[in-house]
């Protein structure tokens, strides 16, 4: 499920977990999102607790995917995305407003000194799983 880069047969597994510093990496840019998550109503709304768990989750869910300790999925189970936001409507204003705030996260942690390729990495991941979770048509 981890999702790793090889630095060829001779070199080690490196995950992009490790190549942007870990957990603290992820803490930050799940921080900034729910900045802009919190200033957005469209998507507020969509929220029926206060930030704080989703933006937990979602710390945990990246720092899973990217390479990084499994404690989302030991806590939660298999993260079945489109599953867990079914319940939410989640259309195409929804994704747009959701990249939005994640390319705003991203733009900031360039600004603190993440590599390029690191963030085109991570927007290669959030493109397609944002179109994934729409379940509303338009």
């Amino acid at each position: 499920m981890a999702a790793t880069v090889t630095s060829g047969q001779t070199g080690p597994v490196i995950s992009l977990y490790d190549r942007v510093g870990g957990l603290a990496f992820f803490e930050r840019l799940v921080e900034r999102f729910y900045v802009g998550v919190a200033g957005d109503p469209v998507l507020l709304a969509l929220y029926p607790e206060d930030l704080g768990p989703a933006r937990r989750r979602l710390t945990l869910f990246l720092v899973q995917y990217w390479g990084g300790p499994t404690t989302y999925s030991d806590e939660r189970g298999h993260p079945r995305l489109r599953m867990r936001h079914a319940p939410y409507p989640v259309d195409v204003d929804a994704r747009d407003r959701w990249l939005t705030h994640m390319r705003a996260a991203l733009l900031a942690a360039l600004d603190d000194g993440l590599a390029a390729d690191l963030a085109d990495e991570l927007w290669g991941y959030f493109v397609p799983a944002a179109d994934a979770m729409r379940n509303v048509a338009g």
